[in-house]
């Protein structure tokens, strides 16, 4: 059996990445990229920079915490960047990278997916709900 390189090593991973599987990093990138707060935070972002403040306007029921922690996490995944101005106050603006930006097209779309079609799964859950008296 031939030595591989690092980058030979990494290739094979990657080929051998399963997200269907818990420990794979792709379970885990999923998990992230599949929470609501990330989902609005790229899809507010995706029309271009915006500051904190901005976005917790944006983005109704975020708290000031959680929008701390998710733009913390798409900074640390290489999704967005935070760029510090000083001033008084100080400006911090918060934009997606060109990996957040690919990210966004798809989380844009689930979320106009959502906007379109949810009168449509309001009136199937209304139909289970009645017929989900146990006799079916």
């Amino acid at each position: 059996m031939a030595t591989m390189t690092a980058a030979q090593r990494r290739e094979r991973a990657r080929l051998d990445y399963d997200a269907f599987l818990k420990s794979c990093p792709t379970n885990q990138l999923l998990d992230r990229i599949s929470d609501k707060w990330v989902s609005l935070v790229v899809s507010a972002l995706a029309a271009g920079p915006m500051r904190y403040s901005d976005l917790g306007r944006k983005i109704a029921g975020v708290s000031p915490k959680m929008l701390t922690q998710t733009l913390r996490s798409l900074e640390r995944d290489g999704l967005l960047t935070r760029t510090v101005t000083p001033s008084v106050p100080v400006r911090v603006d918060y934009e997606l990278t060109p990996l957040g930006h690919s990210l966004s097209l798809l989380l844009t779309a689930v979320k106009d997916w959502a906007e379109t079609h949810f009168d449509e799964v309001h009136r199937a859950r209304e139909r289970y709900d009645a017929g989900a008296d146990g006799t079916s």
